[in-house]
């Protein structure tokens, strides 16, 4: 495994000790597509967002629990993470390096480190040649997507990880007391320390920006579509 494999968040479901990841977008979610190896496209599908960035993969502590959409993460499907693309949205990853593409499905949230914008699934990141190296430069090309991407959706913050839970905690309580209509979760890792997710009035996107812009802290924070 690399050394360099981001430590990430796990499923938003509070109550159970692993915590939570991001919770369903309706109160009557649309039925989650059968997981496949093999993900098609038209072959004249259009791109429809692009972004270069780096990716890296996650898997060890992730296997077999549940993922954003509600899904359980299997490291072999062809599937990825990405803090903002809508959920169940058809990518094309490219390493810049060697060529090497694939078709993922975005079905999670991540990669929380600021110069990652992508986790791979095992499966992907080997036949991206990213696995040993742990990470690398890619080009995200979407082809399908279920929402829009560049309006819409609901959208919250992400501050972590923090080491100490105790420093988590007080954070926690300070945010709470501040932001009354905001509601503040906070949960550990299954990789190791604690996150505050904090889900803003209606899940406007202007609004959790503007709580990224007023937190002055040394966590880093990140914006997170919900669904």
């Amino acid at each position: 495994m690399p050394s360099n494999t981001p430590a990430r968040q796990p499923s938003e479901h509070p109550p159970e000790p692993t915590g939570p990841r991001i919770p369903p977008p309706s109160a009557t979610p649309k039925p989650l597509p059968e997981p496949t190896d093999e993900i098609s496209v038209p072959k004249n599908a259009k791109v429809l967002y692009s972004q270069v960035g780096w990716a890296s993969w996650y898997g060890p502590g992730f296997q077999k629990r549940k993922t954003a959409n509600g899904e359980i993460f299997d490291t072999e499907k062809m599937t990825a993470a990405h803090r903002t693309l809508p959920l169940n949205s058809i990518a094309r990853v490219t390493n810049l390096k060697t060529g090497e593409s694939v078709l993922v499905r975005i079905t999670d949230r991540g990669p929380f480190v600021g110069d990652r914008i992508l986790d791979l699934s095992r499966a992907a990141a080997r036949k991206l040649s990213v696995y040993q190296r742990g990470t690398a430069l890619v080009r995200i090309e979407v082809l399908e997507t279920p929402a829009p991407i560049q309006s819409g959706g609901r959208w919250c913050v992400q501050i972590g990880a923090f080491h100490d839970h105790e420093q988590a905690a007080k954070l926690k309580e300070k945010l709470a007391r501040r932001y009354s209509t905001a509601k503040v979760l906070q949960f550990s890792s299954p990789v190791g320390g604690d996150w505050l997710r904090i889900l803003v009035a209606n899940g406007d996107k202007k609004r959790a920006e503007s709580l990224m812009r007023e937190t002055h802290t040394p966590i880093a924070m990140f914006l997170v579509r919900l669904d």
